[in-house]
């Protein structure tokens, strides 16, 4: 039994190179589960990909079970992730129980992809709270919870206390009150970590983060980037080995 399972294994890895298969990256992999964590859901879709894509093993030979199984194995990592990101850990596993009976009633394929993006945006709108709750009154909350969504664009005072219904003066008091930095520091602030993360995990160049992010030039990013890292953005990059996303 022990021989037959072995042969098995090495019939199915000599397959896998004849086909130049490889799995996905396991640094992006990670960095995905994180960013769930974190609760800041631009940053999820830097990282998502589809279920069973390229770089992804078969479970299954029958297509509809193969994504039923990933699905499976998806839920269980990210709840765990989430336990150890402060969630707790009775609610974490109701939500993957729910998920993977709801992926278990789907009849296409199209409908566990749907339920697929559904999990993935709870878990992720969860996280926002949790790290923000409690620690913010209810107007800084709902007001990071608009910047982090909002952080490929221009991001003004104004726009976000009429979001809030609240005046810009205020709402400039309460940040400057609650987070200890102005309202301009903490949207690029929080510009800066999504554009160390870009830098690390992606293939965007400095430029091209510079203009996803909505800085009105690139000088102005490398001057912002320098002032939260203690680095310019190329620099950044050059201290860190890269993962090679091709998974090859």
């Amino acid at each position: 039994m022990q021989q037959d399972t072995e042969k098995k294994i090495a019939e199915h890895l000599f397959s896998q190179r004849e086909e130049s298969f490889a799995h996905a990256s396991f640094d992006r992999e990670i960095a995905f589960y994180e960013s769930i964590c974190s609760g800041n859901m631009k940053l999820v879709r830097v990282f998502m990909k589809p279920l069973c894509c390229e770089g992804c093993g078969v479970l299954s030979e029958d297509p509809l079970r193969n994504l039923r199984y990933h699905m499976v194995v998806l839920a269980a990592l990210i709840a765990r992730y989430c336990i150890k990101g402060g969630m707790p850990p009775e609610e974490s596993y109701t939500l993957s129980d729910f998920y993977i009976m709801k992926t278990d009633k789907c009849r296409t394929e199209a409908e566990i992809r749907r339920v697929h993006l559904e999990m993935i945006e709870d878990y992720t709108g969860k996280m926002r709270r949790i790290k923000l709750n409690g620690a913010y009154s209810r107007q800084i909350v709902h007001g990071v919870d608009y910047i982090i969504t909002h952080l490929h664009s221009r991001i003004l005072l104004e726009d976000t206390a009429k979001h809030l219904d609240i005046s810009p003066a205020y709402l400039s008091r309460l940040f400057k009150k609650e987070t200890g930095m102005t309202f301009s520091d903490f949207v690029n602030k929080q510009k800066i970590e999504e554009a160390a993360a870009l830098l690390l995990y992606t293939e965007y160049s400095d430029t091209q983060i510079s203009t996803l992010l909505a800085f009105s030039s690139q000088s102005y990013f490398i001057k912002v980037f320098r002032k939260y890292m203690g680095t310019t953005p190329k620099q950044y990059k050059k201290q860190y080995n890269i993962p090679d996303f091709t998974g090859r």
